[in-house]
Formats: C-alpha cells, sequence, structure tokens
C-alpha cells in the first residue's frame, strides 16, 4: 500500500462503536450527520472522502485514533484548515484537528505553545497581549502547524527572522505506532529535523513550542497599479528589491480580480498589479524607500501605512472564503530584466492568461542563513518563488492547468530545481518525482530514511509524501 491513494477498509461496526466510546470528539462515516462539515477543504476540487472520521478533541484523542487506525490497517491523513488538501484519502482515516485549541504565551522566555487546531489569527491575537509576534504566513486562516511543518516563509518577519520551522523548540507528535513523542532537538534529533520541513510524513503533530518576537507594529499593505502598468512596475520592482535591507520584505501578485461588490470600486473586475509590502522600520523610512515603487506608475489604489502587527493579513489580502483553483509554482535563480518581459509576455496585459493571480515573493535575508539548529526546510538561498493559481472547477481545471505549465516552462531558463514545499500543488505533491526534486536528492534521501524508522509503511502518505527507503 506504499504510495498508493486508496485503501480498503477493514473495520466492522462494532469496531467503530468502541472508537466513538473511546475519544471525546465525533468519529463519523461517509452519510453521517456532521461528515461533510468535517471534510470541507479551502481547496474545493481537493474533497476528502475518508472512510472515517475522527474529530480530535484532545491529544488522548489523536493517540487512540492512530492506534485504532494502527489495528485496521488504514492509512491516515490529517486535516486542519484544510489549505493543504493534497488526496481525497478514500479508504483513509482522516483526523481533524480543529477542536484542538490550546494555547499558553510565555512572555519572559518569549515561546508559545499552541495545539493542532489554531490558526495564525487566533495566535497572533494573544501574543500580541503580550506585545509579541510570531513568524506568521500571508494569510489569517492558515492552521499553524502545517504551516510551519512546511518551512513557512513570513511576509514580515522571515527576512530578519529566518523560517517559522527554524525558531520551533518542541513538538509533540505521535508517530505512526500511536505512540506519543516528545521531539527536541536533543531528545530526538533525527526526527525533530525531518519534521521540520518534511510536513505531515512523520506523524500527527498535536502540539509546537516556538519562539515569538517583540514587534507590535508594521508599515506596510499593498499598492495597486493598472495592469497595463505591468512591464513598469516589475522594472522598478525588480530593481528595488535587491537593494532593500532586511526589513523590508516585499511581493509582486499580477491579479485578474473577480467582479464583487466586496471589492473597492476601482478594483471590481479589474486586471491589476498588486504590490505588497511589510517593512518593520518606522513610517518615514518606509516612505523614503517606497518612493520608487510609488512613482513607476500611477496608483488605482495605496493602502499602505503604519498598523498593529495584527493586521499582517491586509499586506496580501489572500481569499478567505473556499473556492475550487488549480495551482502551480516554481523557484528562480534570478529576477532580470528577461524574466520581466518573459512574465509580460505570459500574463500581461495583452496575454491569454486566464490566471486569476500571479505572484513573485522575494525571499532573501535570514530566509538564506542556516539556523541554531538544521532543519529539512528545502530554499534556503533560494532568492525568489512564483506562484501561479486559477479558478475553476472540472470543466476549467485541465485548460488552466495547461497555462500554468506554460508559465513554469517560460520562466524554465531562470528555474531552480528545489521548490517550496507549502507551495506545491496536489499535482506536484502527489508525484514522487515532484516531491524528490523540491528537497533536492541529499535531503531527500535523508528524510526517506527518517521515513522508514517512523512510518516503514506510509501510513502518513496523503501529503506532500516522502517514500520510506
Amino acid at each position: 500500500m506504499i504510495g498508493t491513494d486508496q485503501a480498503g477498509v477493514n473495520f466492522q461496526p462494532q469496531d467503530v462503536d468502541y472508537l466513538r466510546q473511546s475519544v471525546a470528539g465525533p468519529v463519523l462515516t461517509p452519510g453521517a450527520q456532521g461528515y461533510d462539515v468535517e471534510c470541507v477543504t479551502y481547496n474545493l476540487n481537493c474533497r476528502f472522502e475518508p472512510a472515517l472520521v475522527v474529530g480530535a478533541a484532545s491529544e488522548s484523542d489523536v493517540r487512540t485514533a492512530v492506534q485504532f487506525a494502527a489495528r485496521h490497517a488504514m492509512p491516515i491523513a490529517v486535516k486542519s484548515s484544510g489549505h493543504q488538501v493534497v488526496s481525497a484519502a478514500r479508504g483513509a482515516m482522516l483526523i481533524t484537528t480543529g477542536r484542538m485549541k490550546r494555547m499558553s504565551v510565555d512572555p519572559e522566555g518569549r515561546t508559545v505553545r499552541v495545539e493542532a487546531g489554531l490558526q495564525w489569527h487566533e495566535v497572533v491575537a494573544q501574543a500580541a497581549d503580550f506585545e509579541l509576534a510570531p513568524i506568521a504566513g500571508s494569510a489569517p486562516n492558515v492552521g499553524v502547524i502545517g504551516y510551519t511543518l512546511g518551512g513557512g516563509q513570513s511576509p514580515l518577519l522571515g527576512r530578519t527572522q529566518g523560517y517559522a520551522a527554524d525558531h520551533v523548540r518542541r513538538l509533540n507528535v505521535v508517530t505512526a505506532d500511536g505512540e506519543l513523542r516528545a521531539v527536541t532537538p536533543t531528545s530526538m534529533p533525527d526526527l525533530f529535523w525531518a519534521l521540520l520541513g518534511g510536513k505531515g510524513n512523520f506523524g500527527v503533530v498535536t502540539e509546537i513550542e516556538f519562539d515569538v518576537f517583540p514587534v507590535t507594529r508594521f508599515y506596510g499593505g499593498g499598492i495597486y497599479f493598472a495592469g497595463e502598468h505591468l512591464a513598469q512596475v516589475l522594472e522598478a520592482w525588480s530593481t528595488w528589491v535587491t537593494n532593500v535591507p532586511e526589513e523590508m520584505t516585499s511581493s509582486v501578485g499580477i491579479q485578474r480580480l473577480p467582479d464583487l461588490p466586496v471589492l473597492p470600486e476601482p478594483l471590481r473586475g479589474a486586471f491589476v498589479v498588486h504590490v505588497r509590502i511589510g517593512y518593520l522600520g518606522n513610517a518615514a523610512n518606509g516612505e523614503r524607500l517606497l518612493a520608487p515603487l510609488r512613482g513607476s506608475a500611477p496608483a488605482l489604489l495605496d493602502l499602505i501605512g503604519d498598523k498593529p502587527f495584527a493586521s499582517f493579513g491586509e499586506i496580501h489580502l489572500d481569499p478567505v472564503d473556499p473556492m475550487p483553483y488549480v495551482d502551480r509554482s516554481i523557484c528562480l535563480a534570478e529576477f532580470t530584466n528577461e524574466t520581466v518581459d518573459t512574465l509580460v509576455d505570459l500574463v500581461g496585459p495583452t496575454s491569454s492568461c486566464p490566471l486569476a493571480n500571479v505572484e513573485i515573493r522575494a525571499l532573501g535575508g535570514a530566509l538564506d542563513r542556516q539556523p541554531a539548529v538544521d532543519n529539512a526546510v528545502s530554499t534556503r538561498g533560494v532568492p525568489f518563488v512564483v506562484f501561479g493559481f486559477g479558478i475553476g472547477g472540472a470543466d476549467l481545471a485541465q485548460s488552466m492547468r495547461q497555462y500554468l505549465t506554460k508559465m513554469v516552462d517560460g520562466l524554465a531558463p531562470w528555474s531552480l530545481e528545489r521548490n517550496m514545499v507549502n507551495f506545491l500543488s496536489p499535482d506536484e505533491a502527489t508525484n514522487a518525482e515532484g516531491v524528490c526534486a523540491a528537497y533536492g536528492p541529499q535531503r531527500y534521501g535523508r528524510l526517506a530514511d527518517v521515513k522508514r524508522l517512523y512510518d516503514p509503511s506510509n501510513v502518513f502518505r496523503f501529503n506532500h509524501n516522502v517514500l520510506p527507503s
């Protein structure tokens, strides 16, 4: 069963009844009330269809569920916020963690402990009470643990502090044998290394402890330019972004926005260039640094300002509601004038591009530096990542995939084989060659060795799957 998406159902109704009596959370089979709610995902093109759902309410529930799965030879999928579903998980057990919401802040030690059900907006709000901030991602509604296990690249703290994974101190994980393990750099160094960057390949992470930082505000947000000015904005940004201090993080979204009332009037149904800014210095310095970008073209809407850290979602303004989409990503070694010309041809105002968003994120700074304790993050030293997605269900998925392939192929002259694991699409994440390429052969080989020790049967395979060596 190693590496397959399907599995046989090896339990009887009385087995499910016993499991229900053994856990505090719900245990659901297809057709039961609440089953569809537990299986909801962010990408509506990637629906869960497990044979059994356990809505874990505690670490004990997770252990009991994993032990049940082991007895009945069931593979396991894990869902927090549902943003990174890569497989339907047919015939599997789905463990949902949304009920596990405990959190504590140690203001003196500047650390936070969170359970597996928490999302970034919840953690940011509680940490802010102590004037502290975590290395959160661009979307407030993303699950903390899934994001961190994939590395975690922040639009605010990444270039000064590194990846979220670089600041993890401890993880609790239930491995495929049903054992709860407290994993630290000293207690289990190989598993600690593999968990941080290796996604969900090694068990169910039930709790995580990580550093937070004395940051309360930032200067940033977004500037929207008309899409007809894409070339000059990208040219200005590509020169500017390589010369800014580490306190400045930026990306560009090339967006074909829907005609929705929730959007401000200048943006409804518009083709725009969205320059995103997250700066940790003061507003006066931010204004000075942004002058070349503001002068590159007339702005449709300028939403840059001094903001509390809790407004970090205003940098990217990522969509909140679930939707059907298809995506791809590619990492670039450089972003030259020729790269700009190619992108303009591929996704600019005279192209036939159907994609809702193509974004270029600038990395660098502390994201290139080795952390105090090494981990499996694959993109250290990568200067740019490009991510694109198109919105549409099954009727449009193939045409969107074709255009995403055209985009990736067009950027191939500047590409790197490694990729950001959190940005891998379901197509890439369920392809063994794609996962190996994202990590690089040496890192992937070490991950496969750890996988063999803790999950030799590949129980946790509905993910960015590393096969046991």
